[in-house]
């Protein structure tokens, strides 16, 4: 039953994660912070699923290295746009 329960509850992490990113929103932050919730997400479905299959947890470390490089690339390109455009609005900045 508690098995069920985290099932349950990374697929609505999931989700609601994702809803976040689709929505539009001003800012850059908030797009990177759901970003974050969908990649940890992943995460508790890595874990659970290789438990499950009682399978080495080396593939956790290469994935949280990747999404923590995710991460701090998307910093950088945060204080970049922060620096440049004086704020992270998407409305501020011309994409063409």
């Amino acid at each position: 039953m508690m098995i069920l329960n985290m099932w349950i509850l990374i697929i609505i992490m999931f989700i609601v994660g994702n809803m976040i990113f689709v929505s539009k929103h001003k800012h850059l932050l908030i797009v990177l912070l759901s970003l974050e919730f969908i990649v940890l997400s992943i995460f508790f479905f890595m874990v659970l699923m290789f438990t499950y299959i009682e399978y080495d947890m080396y593939m956790l470390m290469v994935f949280l290295v990747f999404s923590v490089c995710e991460g701090a690339l998307g910093l950088s390109i945060l204080v970049a746009m922060i620096r440049t455009h004086g704020n992270d609005y998407f409305q501020s900045f011309n994409l063409l």
